[in-house]
């Protein structure tokens, strides 16, 4: 057989290859990830981009350190520092996008055949890598307040977990937030089964609603989590900019593994980061696009209260790009799709978030961070009519 046994398993992202069917024009689509492509700082960038590349290109054209630009790792290290994510002796590494932080965590810590335990349901992008190295995933149903600490505790009762993987804040489909106690209980499990975490946070900083939680992360007095951030949902997707924050021997072993897979992340880009974070305020910026995403989300919000049947439910989340909807289980989502495309609207359907991406799925994710407000208010409409005439 030609292909590795790594990639037997391997399904393309169901959802990029749903932008495929998504070139007309006048499909409305709620199936995106990605930020409003408005809130970029476009003009900064182009001129701290050409200031740098007259100035200094001989720096950034040139290779760099794995572990990252220097002055870049010290700008996450303060930031970092600000919330309690940086432990004695922990290190910080700059990564290609938060994907790469967290393939990099799983290269460094799974091996084939080892117990991971995942929300259900959870990141597709995150699930894909941890099937990449043979890892057997074992699904724990995610609640209002998070991941169901019962069922986690039941699992770990009968199976021995290497790690659990984690998006604790807005979370990825679903756009629920793990409460404190909740938090404090994944780490009190975590030492009494002695597991590790990887705590997943690029929404984190997207609250346009509520109050801030402590992460994983500043709660941990083991070296048991990993943190993953990301710059792309709240400066550039584009850039590919992500970090990893770990105990010291997990770090080096996190770099050695990053010089095998692209030696470092681009200089121009990490350059043009660091740049931004001394002459803007990054706090000033991030404040603009929870504005945006908070008013995006009252409007998907007021149009599905308006629209939507009874008996289809939804989360109500205070940050993020994400809900996570609910119909009864006599609904298949990938038909529901197929259905809802020809009348040009789209989703993500649930079965993309599972363990089993076979199974069927009631459920669906929605996303309010890219079409406009008329689409918003349209493309709820149309979606609520296909639900309602589902057979």
């Amino acid at each position: 057989m030609i292909f590795s046994n790594r990639t037997a398993g391997l399904q393309g992202s169901a959802i990029r290859e749903m932008f495929k069917l998504l070139g007309d024009p006048e499909i409305i689509s709620f199936s995106g990830g990605a930020p409003a492509p408005s809130l970029f700082p476009g003009e900064q960038l182009a001129e701290i981009s050409a200031k740098i590349l007259r100035d200094n290109p001989s720096v950034a054209l040139q290779y760099g350190v794995t572990e990252g630009y220097a002055p870049l790792r010290e700008q996450i290290k303060a930031r970092m520092e600000k919330f309690g994510n940086i432990k004695d002796g922990d290190g910080v590494l700059v990564t290609s996008g938060g994907q790469q932080a967290l393939d990099l965590c799983f290269k460094t810590l799974i091996n084939e055949g080892d117990n991971v335990a995942v929300e259900k349901p959870s990141f597709i992008g995150g699930l894909n890598s941890l099937r990449s190295y043979g890892a057997k995933l074992h699904g724990v149903p995610v609640k209002s307040s998070g991941i169901d600490t019962d069922a986690l505790e039941e699992l770990l009762k009968h199976t021995k977990i290497k790690l659990l993987y984690t998006i604790t804040t807005f979370q990825n489909p679903s756009g629920i937030t793990m409460d404190l106690k909740t938090r404090k209980k994944i780490l009190e499990l975590a030492e009494k089964y002695d597991f590790y975490i990887l705590e997943d946070n690029p929404y984190g900083e997207l609250r346009f609603k509520g109050e801030n939680l402590p992460t994983v992360k500043s709660l941990d007095t083991e070296g048991r989590v990993i943190y993953a951030g990301s710059f792309s949902k709240v400066l550039s997707a584009g850039m590919r900019i992500g970090w990893a924050v770990a105990r010291k021997d997990i770090f080096e072993k996190m770099v050695i593994c990053k010089q095998v897979s692209d030696v470092h992340t681009p200089m121009l880009t990490q350059m043009m980061a660091a740049k931004f974070f001394e002459e803007y305020s990054l706090d000033e910026h991030i404040e603009k696009s929870r504005k945006f995403y908070g008013k995006k989300c009252a409007l998907m919000l007021d149009a599905m209260d308006r629209y939507f049947p009874d008996y289809c439910t939804y989360t109500r989340p205070e940050g993020g790009i994400f809900l996570w909807c609910t119909l009864p289980e006599r609904f298949d989502t990938k038909k529901l799709l197929e259905v809802s495309i020809k009348n040009k609207v789209a989703f993500v359907p649930g079965f993309t978030a599972e363990v089993d991406m076979d199974a069927p799925s009631s459920e669906f994710r929605l996303n309010y961070s890219l079409p406009t407000d008329e689409q918003i208010e349209r493309g709820i409409k149309l979606l609520a009519d296909v639900i309602k005439n589902y057979n």
